[in-house]
């Protein structure tokens, strides 16, 4: 009885720690959407402002496509 308590509390843990990871993933991908957005908001100044579509996708690390776009 006292393993199969210790187990159940194991597998709780583990689906806790498993939650928590997911939440955590789910954080850093919404940082990295929110980061990317903001890299295309400051080429979109840039190419306003006159800057060459190639220093815009080197200094903000674009790919130049994307830049292009804009």
């Amino acid at each position: 009885m006292v393993d199969k308590a210790k187990r159940e509390g194991i597998e709780k843990e583990r689906a806790r720690a498993k939650r928590l990871i997911e939440h955590e993933r789910a954080k850093v991908k919404q940082e990295r959407a929110k980061a990317y957005a903001e890299k295309l908001r400051s080429a979109a100044k840039m190419k306003n402002s006159g800057f060459d579509n190639a220093m815009i996708a080197d200094v903000l690390e674009l790919p130049i496509e994307e830049v292009e776009k804009l």
